[in-house]
């Protein structure tokens, strides 16, 4: 028997006659809500709910795919580049920018300026210091980017950074002042050296990069204590990203990530009440 022509009526607009039905859920639906299926047509709550219960694909390490893997490792780069810019068109090694931003222990312990230990690696003493950090960012970042996904790969800099810098407050002079984003570049090193392994590729020219960059740390005025933490941190957060069971991938991520930050913290307060104690002689 024919319904009613009231009773074609679109349910989200009720004002509207309609006589095709959502496949999903079986109600009227005017022209402007059909929404083409693989066979006939749906309503946009039935879309949603659809492309809800997808499951969307994930890189090895559990991030979000995207189409431009090197977009955060570019913007990383770009950043440190307007910086520099900005410190050369104002002084250099004088510019405020250096002074307050270099990682100094002094500054550190006795005045808790904490920040430093991630500004010193967005700072560089020269262009060719600058030019070397970024192009070993450019060719390793994407990489990594794109096993890990935007989100992790941000968060993975930052850590190497602050890690790195945490290295140099324990082994080096606390009178010095450390720039460059080197450590956290070595900390790409150690992950693409764990990420090599996992894929069984060879890894013979990854390790001779390495030897030379182990002897050009140990050159003076190279931050081989910064070279050291971004390096063994890169590693260790390489084997969980690499090696985590993959149904609870993400817990184990994030568990590390946060006993690295308790196990930064802890370090920081310690050297810094250290060099405290011996300054004053308690």
């Amino acid at each position: 028997m024919t319904q009613p022509a009231e009773n074609h009526r679109c349910y989200r607009h009720p004002d509207r006659e309609a006589y095709i039905r959502c496949q999903r859920c079986d109600r009227y639906i005017c022209p402007e809500d059909m929404r083409e299926a693989s066979v006939g047509f749906q309503c946009p709550e039935c879309v949603a709910e659809g492309r809800a219960s997808v499951r969307q694909p994930r890189t090895v390490a559990g991030g979000a795919i995207s189409l431009n893997t090197s977009a955060a490792t570019l913007t990383i780069i770009g950043i440190n580049v307007a910086i520099h810019l900005i410190v050369f068109l104002t002084g250099g090694w004088s510019s405020p920018l250096s002074q307050q931003g270099a990682m100094s222990g002094v500054r550190v312990a006795f005045f808790d300026e904490y920040w430093r230990l991630l500004t010193a690696a967005f700072l560089h003493s020269t262009w060719l210091h600058l030019g070397f950090n970024m192009f070993a960012l450019y060719l390793f970042g994407p990489f990594i980017e794109q096993i890990l996904g935007r989100v992790r790969f941000v968060l993975t800099y930052l850590t190497l950074a602050v890690a790195s810098s945490v290295f140099v407050f324990w082994l080096s002079a606390p009178g010095g002042a450390t720039v460059g984003a080197s450590g956290a570049v070595f900390g790409m090193f150690g992950l693409a050296l764990v990420f090599l392994i996992r894929q069984r590729q060879n890894v013979t020219g990854m390790l001779v990069l390495l030897g030379i960059n182990a002897f050009i740390s140990l050159q003076p005025g190279i931050s081989w204590q910064g070279h050291l933490g971004g390096f063994v941190t890169g590693v260790l957060l390489g084997l969980v990203f690499a090696y985590a069971p993959r149904e609870r991938r993400t817990l184990w991520q994030a568990l590390v990530f946060v006993a690295l930050w308790i196990l930064i913290t802890g370090a920081t307060t310690l050297r810094s009440l250290e060099l405290t104690s011996t300054f004053f002689g308690l």
